[in-house]
């Protein structure tokens, strides 16, 4: 007589992003898997799963967020130890992938460090990642298994759509995003402009030209991630420069690093809206900055891998940016 194997499916998260963990797992219905993970005095960790993970379809959510070595670490013995533990299928669930700006050499001796993270996650055991608006598309051409890449572009566009807005321009803030702010400019079907910047130095933006009419528009900046906000407020600059009468600015990912925030507390930029793929603390939460969660679309992409069903459908089409 043969016995039928039931599927099973493990949500686990890591110490980055407890709070998305959590509302991933209520999203699907499951509670979240049983694990302690703690520090030795001389700062290495230790993690070990207090639940049989045999035969399971596990998804490890693990932000690469500050401090990113440790938080890369952590979620590679996550996965280690359920390969370890015989789990059946192990998924990465990595909303921002760290090191992602690294995807090739620009200088001579450079490493790729993209591509380095790629290979570490495919050895300690990920069968699958899935991850949210990588900073270059060709990132999940890294791995050697499947790479579900999702966008946060319905939630950013669907939040801009419900203010209602009018006359309004979408910009790109360099030629890298310009795919990107063309899905954006036909979402809420409104014209886009594009703007001409260079980078003297690393977290350093310089814009040079703006092409495209901003003049008496409202202006809404899309971009994947907010760093040092050097970018962002130089482009709410220039626009205000050339004639915007209101900017917004919408990005995935809130690094927001160094002196981020009072630069966008001092910019012309009206409102900052970003997800929670990065935890935002709260001394950073300022009014200028609305923060949206992308677990409902993260809980929704794991429940379709898990039963083998098409991502693709859920962000319509979207998730080849």
């Amino acid at each position: 007589m043969r016995e039928v194997t039931r599927k099973r499916l493990l949500v686990c998260y890591g110490t980055s992003c407890p709070e998305l963990g959590e509302e991933i797992a209520t999203g699907i219905g499951i509670a979240a898997g049983k694990l302690e993970i703690s520090r030795f005095s001389n700062g290495e960790i230790y993690v070990r799963f207090l639940e049989s993970v045999r035969g399971a379809d596990a998804f490890v959510i693990q932000t690469m967020a500050e401090p990113v070595n440790d938080n890369i670490m952590e979620m590679l013995l996550m996965m280690d130890a359920l390969k370890r533990a015989s789990a059946k299928r192990i998924t990465a669930v990595v909303p921002y992938y760290g090191y992602s700006r690294q995807d090739k050499k620009s200088l001579s001796r450079e490493p790729i460090s993209a591509r380095l993270v790629a290979d570490i996650l495919s050895k300690a055991g990920a069968d699958r990642v899935l991850s949210v608006d990588l900073h270059a598309g060709q990132i999940q051409g890294f791995f050697d298994f499947p790479v579900d890449h999702i966008t946060a572009l319905p939630i950013l566009a669907g939040f801009i759509a419900h203010k209602n807005l009018k006359d309004i321009v979408v910009v790109s803030p360099d030629a890298g995003r310009v795919k990107v702010a063309m899905r954006f400019a036909d979402r809420l079907h409104v014209p886009m402009a594009i703007l001409h910047k260079r980078r003297p130095d690393k977290n350093v933006a310089e814009v040079l030209h703006v092409i495209g009419e901003v003049e008496g528009k409202i202006a809404v900046i899309i971009d994947d991630m907010v760093d040092t906000a050097g970018t962002m407020v130089e482009a709410a600059t220039a626009l205000k420069k050339r004639g915007a009468v209101e900017i917004y600015a919408c990005a995935t990912h809130p690094i927001l690093s160094g002196s981020a925030i009072e630069r966008i507390r001092q910019s012309e930029i009206r409102e900052m809206i970003v997800t929670n793929t990065l935890p935002v603390p709260s001394d950073k939460k300022i009014d200028k900055i609305t923060v949206l969660s992308i677990a409902p679309l993260l809980a929704d992409t794991i429940t379709a891998v898990f039963k083998d069903e098409s991502v693709s459908e859920i962000v319509g089409g979207d998730n080849q940016l």
